[in-house]
């Protein structure tokens, strides 16, 4: 993963990021300040530019100054123009559509709503389905799981067609029929 920012400040550059990501570069910048909050410490304001850079390697604090590929305005103009004057692009309509098949996925993609269930859907599932309730934290409450899990776990009943989308108080139907009484 690579995260850019033109300007690098505290509040842009969080201590959170900074700890949970552990490479980082820099490249030319305007101020000494600029490079610590990249960097944690001065360099990159006396940099070249041009692909001079300084690259801080994990669980180092001790830069190295590295000359990275650098194109121009001129040579990125250069090649969109090439690509322009090679003809129109034949684009595959299914893709540029956003319409799914199994022709059209990419390796590893899966087909929208084709997830996985959750091994708790079936316990669920009986549970909205007797107690006529279909709340993410009634979920919660009954099969002692954390929040996101039982979010997801009802959004799949709502695909399913179980349970209805929130209405405009955030409480939803069960739209799935009562178990008979015995």
């Amino acid at each position: 993963m690579i995260l850019a920012t033109q300007r690098p400040s505290v509040d842009v550059i969080t201590g959170l990021i900074k700890a949970n990501i552990p490479t980082r570069v820099a490249f030319t910048v305007s101020t000494k300040t600029d490079s610590r909050t990249i960097l944690d410490q001065g360099g990159a304001e006396s940099l070249l530019g041009m692909g001079d850079m300084l690259y801080l390697p994990p669980g180092s604090s001790h830069t190295i100054r590295v000359h990275g590929a650098f194109a121009s305005d001129d040579d990125v103009h250069a090649v969109v123009n090439n690509w322009k004057a090679r003809g129109k692009p034949n684009y595959i309509e299914e893709i540029t559509n956003g319409d799914q098949s199994p022709e059209t996925l990419l390796p590893g993609e899966k087909m929208e709503g084709d997830e996985e269930m959750d091994p708790l859907f079936d316990q669920v599932v009986e549970h909205v389905v007797q107690s006529r309730r279909g709340s993410v934290s009634g979920v919660q409450r009954r099969f002692k799981i954390g929040y996101n899990r039982a979010a997801r776990i009802v959004e799949q009943l709502e695909a399913q067609g179980i349970v209805s989308a929130p209405g405009h108080n955030g409480n939803r139907e069960v739209l799935a029929p009562a178990p008979p009484k015995e």
